[in-house]
């Protein structure tokens, strides 16, 4: 998987790529270029062989503040409709990329974060998060709709209908304590503790069946618009897939001989 992009920090090391935004200095603001990148980065991610999954992690202790006021929220209200709706469909495309990437993405949040930077963290599969974090979707707060980049149908489904509609009709920032009990949040680590707890989970993820856990990341985005019969069905044929794959095998001989299976992804 590349890691020479322009708009962001990347780098892949034994079966993980850790990425995160690089202003720190602003809290990490999204920019469009940055936004277009991280949407390819995400696409070419499901084709990758060399990563199984990914850290998304603050800098300079923050996550994200979103879209950036100067290079995104003033350009805004200057576009035309035709133009406002190719970004939005811009940055919708990169919660679907993530969705889609086939690798499990661990968000480990820190300080601010707000916004597209919320979306991010909520479009990941697992969140960990420091003591003091804030994690706000707080598009009512600039005059728009809470409904940005999925929000609408994806939070509820984390933290319930009700939960979400708070956040979403007053944009205030969810507390760690708040998001763990939720359900948003998986973990609260300390501070310090972040980047190893993160990478930590990443390394258990990585040295795992790969292509088992594409099939769960697939199936889990896949269900939410199946009957439960189809999901059944689905996972039937999903699971069968794997049966036939060598990792499978590779389980029950280490078991009979009493061993730690080691997964090479196929």
């Amino acid at each position: 998987m590349r890691s020479d992009v322009s708009h962001f920090n990347c780098t892949v090391s034994e079966g993980i790529a850790r990425i995160s935004l690089d202003r720190p200095e602003r809290k990490n603001p999204l920019t469009l270029e940055s936004y277009a990148e991280l949407r390819d980065w995400f696409r070419d991610l499901h084709y990758a062989e060399d990563v199984n999954a990914v850290v998304f992690a603050p800098n300079g202790g923050n996550f994200s503040s979103g879209g950036d006021v100067h290079d995104i929220i003033g350009p805004l209200t200057k576009m035309s409709m035709k133009e406002l709706l190719t970004f939005t469909r811009m940055t919708g495309d990169l919660v679907k990329a993530m969705v889609n990437c086939g690798k499990p993405v661990i968000a480990a949040v820190d300080g601010v974060c707000a916004g597209a930077g919320a979306i991010i963290a909520m479009a990941s599969d697992l969140r960990i998060t420091t003591p003091d974090s804030k994690t706000a979707f707080l598009f009512n707060r600039v005059g728009l709709a809470g409904c940005d980049m999925g929000a609408c149908a994806i939070l509820p489904r984390i933290i319930g209908q009700g939960r979400a509609a708070e956040l979403l009709y007053l944009g205030r920032s969810m507390t760690a304590e708040e998001g763990h009990a939720w359900g948003f949040f998986n973990k609260i680590v300390a501070t310090d503790q972040l980047t190893q707890e993160a990478n930590a989970l990443a390394r258990r993820i990585a040295d795992g069946p790969g292509f088992a856990n594409m099939m769960t990341k697939t199936m889990l985005a896949q269900e939410w618009s199946m009957s439960i019969e189809q999901a059944i069905e689905a996972e039937a044929q999903a699971q069968a897939i794997c049966m036939q794959g060598q990792d499978f095998h590779r389980a029950y001989h280490a078991f009979v001989a009493k061993e730690k299976p080691v997964f090479e992804g196929d």
